[in-house]
């Protein structure tokens, strides 16, 4: 470590800041709740996820603290384009899991969710990981685009997450990740298989938000690094006069980040 800058070191003694629910997680317990309505699209959506299509929403909450755990065996994708943050969902999973059991291991798919289909993972150490805390970027284990959707790639993600006994798949991603997610945990039900899959929200465009996600990880930052660059070129715009300044902002069609941009 010691041929880090400064700036670099500091960084990775930084500690985030943690919600009570999840500072203990021996103590987090899980509370079936009502069944989520899907009333727009229930018959579609029955078709595509018929293995757990009508399952309760998940509550967490404190409780009393639990005994000893097993150790896990969890896999991590990041998927998608980079957004701020994504180092530290590494990180908060690898903390989280050797925290209920030491002997717990963390392992990330190279390049995407084409990692899960061909079997590409390394297993993330505490010292591999302590250059990429609180920095950004997606270089940890690289990201991608692909999408797993035919018959021979669930199957292959299947006999992935089989072979490496895995209790748990996080995946990293935005609408078209999280889609991945859906159909993977349906497929893995139907076929018996252990692995728990989890959806994470990134996405900087800010388009996956609704009653149980107030903002997706990268929206905020994305947005205030450009605001702080347009209010600059108005500044020049109005100093010097003679010069027009057009400014185009990444993102889809889905994107808020003009609208919040512009609000700011």
């Amino acid at each position: 470590m010691s041929e880090l800058s400064p700036l670099h070191a500091a960084r990775l003694h930084e500690m985030p800041r943690i919600p009570y629910l999840l500072q203990s997680l021996s103590e987090v317990v899980i509370e079936p709740r009502q069944v989520p309505s899907t009333s727009a699209d229930a018959e579609r959506l029955k078709a595509l996820l018929p293995s757990f299509y009508g399952q309760p929403q998940i509550y967490l909450k404190r409780g009393a603290k639990k005994g000893e755990f097993p150790p896990l065996r969890i896999g991590v994708v990041l998927s998608g384009g980079q957004a701020p943050g994504g180092h530290n969902v590494i990180a908060g999973l690898c903390d989280g899991v050797k925290s209920l059991n030491p002997k717990s291991h963390l392992f990330g798919f190279t390049g995407g969710p084409s990692g899960v289909v061909d079997n590409h993972l390394i297993e993330i150490t505490d010292d591999l990981l302590a250059h990429y805390r609180n920095v950004g970027g997606f270089d940890l284990i690289g990201s991608g685009r692909t999408k797993i959707e035919s018959e021979a790639q669930l199957a292959e993600a299947l006999k992935t997450c089989t072979q490496h006994d895995l209790d748990g798949l996080v995946i990293v991603g935005g609408d078209d990740s999280n889609t991945n997610a859906a159909i993977l945990a349906d497929y893995f039900k139907k076929h018996g298989c252990k692995t728990c899959v989890i959806g994470v929200p990134k996405t900087i465009d800010g388009d996956l938000k609704g009653e149980f996600i107030e903002i997706s990880f990268g929206h905020d930052t994305a947005c205030r690094v450009y605001s702080e660059m347009i209010g600059n070129l108005m500044r020049d715009a109005m100093s010097a006069r003679k010069y027009w300044h057009f400014i185009k902002l990444m993102g889809r069609s889905a994107s808020h980040i003009a609208l919040e941009c512009a609000l700011q």
